[in-house]
């Protein structure tokens, strides 16, 4: 019976060896999804148990001993098979996605978690270091959980841009910033900088570079700075950064206005949407959000950040919090 199996799949080893060129790295994928459907279907076919399921493997591996296959041999078909249990149906597979892209998907349990990782991995082109990365930050939790229950953006309509472009947190662990350590406004600016490619991908898709520290003069000579300028080439508007290492005040709510009000004056194109501005900040009041302008603004808005993965406590009280939100939108519809 393994002897069959393991022919078969020698086979198929020996063919995408064929076709494996670097520029057609899915036909590994999709050679290595058969090889686990083989495995899954002898599984299903004689009833196997979990034990037997690991000796099977262990067979297989010895009748493939001739394949040029390299090392770990047991570990990478346990993968396979894996992968197919994960994906049994081919067309949840992106075929633009490596190897080592779904030994990472493939490891996530729920269904729902790993198919929205599939397909941002795809849209945004992640590495596989990228991909690990955001699996790690909680991608999913501080993306994807807090639109539950929200209405749909029409995006169509400038007044929308705002709400789809900004998450409610972002995670800037790659800045190397503790959150025990004191640092300063221009510390923060600086790491992001430093690091710009991890900072576009952790914003989003359609964000590009404008300027640093970007100079406003207004009629009466008085000098303003901006600390980061980017535009959104997918919703035509520029978007306007304010970086802060303390709680939101009014004070940055009335400031990030007056950039947005002189930005529009003096940079905005005809065919440009509004203005957006971003206040990100550690800490947020919802208190003073609901009686600001922020409240029903269009074109200013706060959003939160870490810059420590460790900072387990700031996390998970978000991260709960979307949770039970969204528990209850289920347990008591309208």
């Amino acid at each position: 019976m393994n002897q069959a199996i393991g022919q078969k799949i020698k086979e198929i080893f020996e063919k995408v060896e064929q076709h494996a060129v670097p520029a057609n790295k899915s036909f590994r994928v999709s050679a290595y999804w058969h090889i686990g459907r083989l495995m899954a279907g002898e599984e299903k076919k004689s009833q196997l148990k979990e034990a037997v399921v690991h000796k099977l493997v262990e067979e297989l591996a010895e009748v493939l001993a001739s394949v040029n296959q390299g090392k770990h041999l047991k570990k990478r078909l346990w993968m396979m098979r894996t992968f197919y249990l994960a994906y049994p149906e081919w067309e949840k597979v992106e075929v633009e996605l490596s190897w080592a892209h779904y030994q990472l998907l493939a490891k996530l349990e729920s269904t729902e978690v790993r198919y929205f990782y599939t397909h941002e991995s795809a849209l945004n082109h992640w590495s596989a270091r990228e991909l690990r990365r955001q699996i790690k930050s909680r991608y999913y939790e501080r993306h994807a959980l807090p639109m539950v229950g929200r209405k749909p953006v029409d995006t169509t309509q400038a007044e929308s841009v705002g709400d789809a472009i900004l998450k409610d947190n972002y995670l800037l662990e790659f800045t190397g910033l503790k959150t025990e350590s004191a640092f300063k406004e221009r510390d923060l600016e600086t790491a992001l900088i430093d690091d710009l490619q991890s900072f576009l991908m952790e914003l989003g898709k359609g964000f590009s570079f404008v300027a640093r520290q970007k100079r406003i003069r207004t009629a009466t000579g008085k000098q303003f700075y901006i600390d980061l300028v980017f535009y959104h080439f997918i919703r035509k508007c520029f978007v306007l950064i304010d970086l802060k290492v303390a709680e939101l005040s009014h004070r940055d709510i009335g400031q990030m206005d007056m950039y947005v009000r002189l930005y529009e004056e003096k940079w905005r194109g005809e065919e440009d949407h509004p203005t957006i501005g971003i206040i990100l900040c550690p800490e947020k009041d919802e208190t003073i959000i609901r009686y600001s302008m922020l409240k029903d603004s269009k074109q200013v808005f706060a959003a939160t950040y870490q810059t420590d993965p460790d900072d387990e406590a700031s996390l998970s009280k978000q991260f709960n919090l979307s949770l039970f939100h969204n528990q209850l939108l289920q347990d008591f519809p309208d």
